[in-house]
């Protein structure tokens, strides 16, 4: 008795943690429905233009594990607080050039035609769905708190990664947001958070929206993959094309390097920027994160004039020491004569004006 007892607790507990509100919801009806209908959606879940397996052949999750776990790896975060700037994240841009501040990973807030986008806010401790669990933030990445931004125009969510869709960052910040825009099937986290439908635009592969009249939003292919439990591919993970009268803006997301990016930068390009990813990538996933050399490729491929290598910088999710993506990508931009943004946290990047390129990472 005393041993079922022991196995009756341990199924309650399961069943409870496993249902909190963190872990978000599964699309249902009608959202369900839709995403069943895409032409990427076989063998009940969503699917990759290319096959793309989550770790090579003869690769076990395993292995994976006790690499990831038990392997020493030097140098995975800094020593010391990073440099970083106190932004001014509420005000409007100074001009008509777009104004790009970086906060670390892959969040980042866009001034551009008198709007704020902010996208994939995370500025929890760790990208995970407890605090006492993964990787701590860096030393001195948190400069701004959730609860700051006030009224943000428009909130891009790519996917429903924890290091992408943070619980807690959302919880604050969407309250005052007039505008959500993120791939089908996310929304059924937010409005399970009890965030107003109303604000919520879910786009599928290569659907669009207009915003405040001049902003142009269209959800493009990316090879990735979501989940926040235990059944994968159920919601969609995009990256973004922003459209303005007078500029063009690629925004990442997550996705490993492939032909999608030279098909987007066909049909959206030339981008004036484009912000994508460059860490957390290893030899044991190298189809669903683009090794630095990738990146840089990618860039070219999307008709880019200028490279800002976000998705490093605050958390270790890889192997790889913590500053190894953008020294990687500075050679091989240089290489291939690539022009580079490369802010410090917080600093306020101005497109056409003020384009940082201090490597500030060498001094830490």
């Amino acid at each position: 008795m005393i041993i079922i007892y022991i196995l009756l607790f341990i199924v309650i507990a399961f069943l409870i943690i496993t249902n909190l509100p963190v872990f978000g919801r599964l699309p249902k009806g009608l959202r369900l429905e839709k995403i069943r209908n895409l032409s990427n959606y076989r063998d009940g879940a969503l699917q990759n233009e290319s096959i793309t397996l989550m770790q090579p052949e003869g690769v076990s999750f395993f292995k994976i594990l006790n690499a990831f776990f038990f392997e020493k790896h030097p140098n995975k975060a800094p020593g010391k607080a990073l440099p970083c700037i106190s932004p001014n994240i509420n005000g409007g841009p100074k001009g008509n050039a777009p104004e790009i501040i970086w906060f670390g990973h892959s969040s980042y807030l866009i001034k551009i035609n008198g709007r704020r986008i902010l996208v994939d806010p995370i500025f929890s401790k760790t990208p995970s769905p407890f605090s006492f669990i993964g990787s701590k933030a860096f030393l001195g990445t948190n400069i701004v708190k959730a609860e700051e931004f006030k009224n943000i125009d428009v909130l891009i969510i790519t996917h429903d990664h924890y290091d992408h869709l943070d619980y807690e960052s959302i919880l604050k910040i969407s309250p005052q947001v007039k505008s959500i825009v993120t791939s089908l099937g996310v929304g059924s986290h937010l409005e399970h958070w009890k965030i107003n439908r109303e604000k919520i635009s879910e786009l599928s592969w290569n659907e669009s929206i207009t915003l405040f009249n001049n902003l142009h939003l269209t959800a493009v292919p990316a090879r990735h993959f979501t989940g926040r439990k235990f059944k994968r591919n159920q919601t969609l993970w995009s990256a973004f094309v922003l459209k303005t009268d007078n500029f063009r803006l690629f925004l990442g997301g997550d996705s490993g390097y492939d032909t999608h990016f030279a098909k987007i930068g066909e049909e959206h390009g030339p981008f004036d920027l484009a912000l994508i990813e460059c860490g957390q990538y290893n030899a044991y996933w190298p189809y669903i994160h683009m090794f630095p050399e990738e990146t840089v490729q990618a860039a070219i491929d999307l008709k880019a004039k200028i490279l800002m290598p976000v998705h490093w910088g605050k958390f270790s999710l890889a192997m790889h020491p913590w500053n190894e993506p953008v020294k990687r990508v500075v050679l091989a931009a240089a290489a291939k004569q690539l022009p580079l943004v490369t802010p410090k946290l917080g600093e306020t990047i101005i497109l056409n004006e003020y384009l940082p390129t201090e490597n500030w990472w060498l001094k830490e």
